[in-house]
């Protein structure tokens, strides 16, 4: 439409300069054709500037959507960083109650670990209480001998202060098999475990520890912690475990079950 317009106003010159007898035909011919080509050159320019501007707005929406992306982004790292510094904050915290209560078990125990009854061990939020089997039991017997009982008796009121805490009671014995004047009361190392960690559970219960904290498990010969192919060995691995565990951690692994 444009270039028709230039078109017609050039005849019109055209027309207006050869009535004057200014230029000839020939000549205004040809800058009729200058100017046309010098439109349809500004058209291509004008439609590049067009296209062009069309490409930016569209590489700027595209930079928009990136950089709202990108916002999103660094307001979830944020977030994620607060709960992990939060997280932080309480295992450093729980580190130090646990720390806290391995010297204050140990402190009241003091004795105990000085003759080499016992042993308190600390395996990041658990602290474990280990007794030697001789000391509690007879071989192949779940009562519990009186020398084992003052001592049990001290270890409970040691852990009656961590109400937090569920004291888990687990019995280890090594690989030999019960004899078969035993096999009638205990088939195998399993029934004779469990046995006596039930017999130290239900004597903590006694001396004060309310029952539901108290839980009794048995691993037999399955959980050593030395080689069962020497007497020394075999005397390290006959021991009951006395653990204290968070009661929330036991909940969480009680409802996995």
């Amino acid at each position: 439409m444009k270039k028709s317009r230039f078109q017609l106003a050039g005849a019109v010159i055209a027309a207006a300069l050869i009535a004057g007898g200014c230029v000839s035909t020939g000549e205004f011919e040809k800058l009729q054709a200058e100017k046309n080509r010098e439109v349809d050159a500004l058209q291509k320019q004008r439609a590049g500037l067009e296209q062009q501007l069309r490409e930016l707005q569209s590489q700027r929406r595209a930079l928009e959507e990136q950089r709202t992306a990108l916002e999103r982004q660094q307001s979830d790292l944020r977030a994620e960083l607060t709960a992990l510094q939060a997280q932080k904050a309480q295992l450093e915290a729980s580190s130090q109650q646990t720390k806290s209560q391995y010297d204050g078990l140990v402190r009241n125990l003091t004795e105990e670990v000085k003759k080499g009854e016992l042993q308190v061990r600390q395996y990041k939020d658990r602290l474990t209480v280990e007794i030697a089997e001789q000391l509690f039991f007879d071989s192949g017997r779940a009562a519990l001998k009186e020398s084992g009982k003052a001592v049990l008796k001290r270890v409970g009121e040691a852990l009656k202060g961590y109400e937090d805490k569920i004291i888990r009671v687990v019995g280890h014995t090594d690989n030999v098999p019960i004899t078969k004047g035993l096999q009638a009361q205990f088939p195998s190392n399993w029934e004779l475990s469990v046995a006596r960690a039930t017999t130290v559970v239900r004597f903590l219960e006694s001396a004060g520890v309310p029952p539901e904290r108290l839980t009794a498990s048995g691993r037999a010969e399955y959980s050593p912690v030395a080689s069962n192919d020497d007497a020394d060995g075999r005397r390290k691995n006959r021991r009951i475990e006395i653990t204290l565990v968070d009661r929330a951690l036991a909940h969480e692994i009680q409802e996995r079950r």
